[in-house]
């Protein structure tokens, strides 16, 4: 059974960082593409940011470059989202996934697996 476990979400002021995790069982988690998500109340689904199996490579929604890295140990099983920076309108709930897809990583019905997310709020 997959099961992906997000972790380090909270409450934090404008400018501050948290670092979220994502631990992963149940599947191989270098055959995947990590993604990251969030919603916001009132708001659909949307993309943040993914990373590649294979390559590697990161890809990023335009509102979080420069600000969020991407990352994940493939030995550990755990992907990682650095967020620095922080605005109040990156507050919502953050979703892991996971995918076999590493083309079309923005796209999340192409995610097969998900977590259940975890919260971050950043007050101003």
């Amino acid at each position: 059974q997959v099961q992906l476990v997000e972790s380090g979400g909270g409450l934090v002021q404008a400018g501050g960082s948290l670092r979220l995790s994502c631990a992963a069982s149940g599947l191989t988690f270098s055959a995947y593409t990590i993604g990251w998500f969030r919603q916001a109340p009132g708001k659909e689904r949307e993309f943040v940011a993914a990373i590649t199996w294979g390559g590697g490579n990161t890809y990023y929604t335009d509102s979080v470059k420069g600000r969020f890295t991407i990352s994940k140990n493939s030995a550990e099983n755990t992907g990682y989202l650095q967020m620095n920076s922080l605005k109040p309108e990156d507050t919502a709930v953050y979703y892991c996934a996971a995918s076999h897809d590493r083309v079309r990583v923005t796209t999340l019905n192409l995610y097969q697996h998900w977590g259940q997310g975890t919260q971050v709020t950043v007050s101003s």
